[in-house]
């Protein structure tokens, strides 16, 4: 399958108030933060064990994550990816929305397409909140597969190694948003990923995909319940979505509540926008907005037209 696309348009450098440096890739410094009681202490340590060291588990990967989602890709979702011949040749720092509640199959799709494309040649780092990293089996197969956490020394250090790494920068808040946004690019003002590619010294590939919102239907960004609770501090989120799925029609979701729906999904990888390698860059914030921008909008752009191409919700 090939497509072809327009350029995503740059947008007018506009001035806003300068942003705190921040550890997180996201754009924010909650994922460093010490620790603060039990539960925070035993995700802190949960995550520091998935710190890049080496690739997935090959083992794993060729007996039980490529059958598996071979499969998942080809048959239950009806997977179409393209793009591909504008991947630069050195390490990336892929940057894309995601979506689906606790359980984002755009994000691992995409992932899975990416090792069976390049057959495990190049390695692409995902990346996870870390409640998702710390949860217990599916943390276990995270790290299983290669994923790190979203923070800037994981993201860092595995570019450094060559790996390609692909950041959500919009995080929870973007995965778990209302339904009725699934098709906004929304990155909620993160920039941390501009600055990590112009520290880092590489180029940014926006990512485009709708579908994955349609495997389950967010009725509730549940951002009163997490504030209510007292959950979305201690968890380091701020949503608690209410859901309707299967095989519970509204349920709560923290960790996966839900089987995803078998949605068509449709991704794109976009032209790739270098940065200037300059670090003094990083605190040039006229620079870093006019580069967010430029990749928010060739994102939002991107999904316009693949939205288009979709007659029904779920069937694609």
């Amino acid at each position: 399958m090939t497509s072809t696309r327009r350029s995503g348009r740059e947008r007018p450098i506009k001035t806003s108030r300068p942003m705190p440096d921040s550890k997180s890739v996201h754009g924010n410094a909650r994922h460093e933060r010490a620790p603060q009681g039990w539960i925070g202490q035993l995700v802190a340590s949960r995550v520091a064990g998935a710190m890049p060291q080496g690739g997935p588990n090959e083992r794993f990967m060729r007996y039980v994550q490529n059958p598996m989602w071979n499969f998942l890709c080809d048959h239950y979702f009806r997977l179409e990816i393209d793009g591909w011949h504008r991947i630069p040749d050195e390490p990336s720092l892929l940057i894309g929305i995601h979506s689906g509640g606790a359980l984002t199959m755009d994000a691992w799709t995409l992932v899975h397409s990416w090792y069976r494309h390049f057959e495990g040649r190049r390695i692409l780092r995902g990346t996870a909140h870390d409640v998702l990293m710390a949860a217990p089996l599916l943390g276990d197969y995270f790290k299983a597969v290669g994923v790190i956490p979203a923070s800037r020394q994981g993201v860092t250090a595995a570019l450094a190694a060559g790996h390609d790494v692909i950041v959500w920068p919009g995080g929870e808040q973007d995965a778990m948003r209302h339904w009725r946004h699934r098709d906004k690019a929304m990155l909620f003002g993160r920039k941390g990923f501009v600055r990590q590619a112009i520290r880092s010294g590489v180029p940014i590939v926006p990512v485009a995909t709708v579908g994955g919102h349609d495997t389950v239907f967010v009725l509730s960004e549940g951002r009163f319940i997490a504030r209510w609770t007292g959950l979305g501090k201690r968890l380091r989120g701020a949503t608690m979505p209410i859901i309707a799925g299967f095989p519970f029609p509204l349920a709560v979701e923290i960790l996966p509540a839900h089987l995803p729906l078998p949605a068509k999904i449709r991704t794109e990888f976009l032209d790739p926008i270098r940065v200037d390698t300059d670090p003094a860059r990083a605190d040039d914030t006229d620079y870093v907005d006019n580069i967010y921008d430029q990749v928010e909008g060739a994102i939002q752009d991107e999904m316009d037209r693949l939205a288009t191409r979709r007659s029904f919700p779920v069937l694609g």
